[in-house]
């Protein structure tokens, strides 16, 4: 399929990694952003290619909040840019308390917004590593996608703190929860 005419802002599946969207385009590849393998360079003539024509679509499909949380979340994968993530209402003003078995030892009171925070920032971190992962020069994709296991292993470990979020699209989800290509 000849794609020379396709601009930024295209989106294009590919059958090895997936749905994408044209980000940049040099004299005979695109730089595609791939939702789950990060920005990578494909000739424009690969026939593992294929551009995403939407059925039905108006110029109002998506509305003002929807590229707000579009334009969030493009910002904190590839900017840095950390979300402010609400803590649940129930929670606010919270303490944690860890008690040992062992009762002549005194046990740790922890407020909940101090670690719900610290639970965020993990999260955070996480995806700048994924981050790093997917736009690595010198791994091979085989390596990629092991280190991105044990990262979604890592997010599906981290499930049980779901119930501090106050938003449900804000939670960590492991493998049961995560799409596959």
């Amino acid at each position: 399929m000849d794609q020379l005419n396709l601009g930024i802002g295209t989106r294009l599946q590919h059958t090895q990694h997936g749905p994408g969207v044209i980000v940049g385009i040099r004299y005979a590849t695109y730089l595609i952003s791939f939702i789950h393998h990060g920005i990578k360079e494909i000739d424009k003539n690969d026939t593992h290619l294929e551009e995403i024509i939407p059925e039905n679509v108006t110029e109002e499909i998506e509305t003002h909040s929807d590229v707000e949380k579009s334009l969030l979340k493009i910002l904190r994968l590839w900017g840095g840019f950390s979300e402010i993530v609400p803590l649940g209402d129930r929670w606010k003003g919270g303490n944690m308390i860890l008690q040992p078995a062992d009762k002549t030892q005194k046990g740790k009171e922890v407020p909940i917004d101090v670690f719900f925070h610290k639970i965020v920032m993990l999260r955070d971190r996480l995806r700048v590593l994924e981050q790093q992962i997917n736009a690595h020069k010198q791994l091979s994709d085989e390596d990629k996608v092991n280190l991105q296991q044990y990262i979604t292993r890592i997010y599906g470990s981290l499930t049980t703190f779901n119930v501090l979020f106050r938003n449900k699209e804000q939670w960590f989800i492991g493998e049961k929860g995560a799409t596959a290509d």
